[in-house]
């Protein structure tokens, strides 16, 4: 039987952390689909396309290295609809700090109560990559700070090619 975690999230830009959490979660299940959500309510800087690209360039040698299994999506529904219609057993999220756990714990109640079949699975984040939030690394970008410590070299450059546009 193959296990099928889904890891949703913005990915806008996709992080040390989102990477840290996704090596981790390759150990735990057979396939890894990784979602990159659009929300009508939420204005990203990079376009889901671009996010979809940046993910499997970050993402694809870590699942090679793992001998795992990664799909990049794009989902604009539920986490729990779309978890359905990967086909995935488990959804997989990171927490950084209690302020997440809080949010995440009631989402999970809220997925379980709308689909009690697809577990939520938490992963704390490793401490090297704890403090990393995409926010504050397109923050520190639009400023013209140094973001390498924060993501992966071409995410970086994406970066800078976005903001001095």
């Amino acid at each position: 039987m193959t296990r099928i975690g889904l890891y949703p999230g913005s990915f806008d830009p996709v992080t040390y952390g989102h990477i840290d959490i996704a090596k981790r979660a390759l150990a735990l299940v057979d396939r890894l689909v990784i979602a990159v959500g659009t929300h009508h309510d939420k204005q990203s800087l990079f376009s889901s396309d671009e996010r979809v690209a940046m993910v499997i360039e970050a993402l694809r040698p870590v699942a090679d290295e793992a001998g795992a299994e990664i799909d990049v999506t794009v989902f604009d529904t539920l986490t729990v609809t779309a978890a359905i219609e990967f086909g995935a057993d488990v959804i997989i999220r990171g927490l950084r700090d209690a302020a997440d756990f809080d949010y995440e714990m009631q989402m999970a109640g809220m997925n379980a109560s709308m689909v009690p079949s697809v577990e939520t699975v938490f992963l704390a984040s490793s401490p090297e990559t704890r403090y990393i939030a995409a926010s504050f690394v397109r923050q520190i970008a639009a400023m013209g700070g140094d973001v390498s410590a924060f993501v992966p070299p071409p995410v970086a450059a994406a970066l800078r090619r976005k903001f001095s546009a």
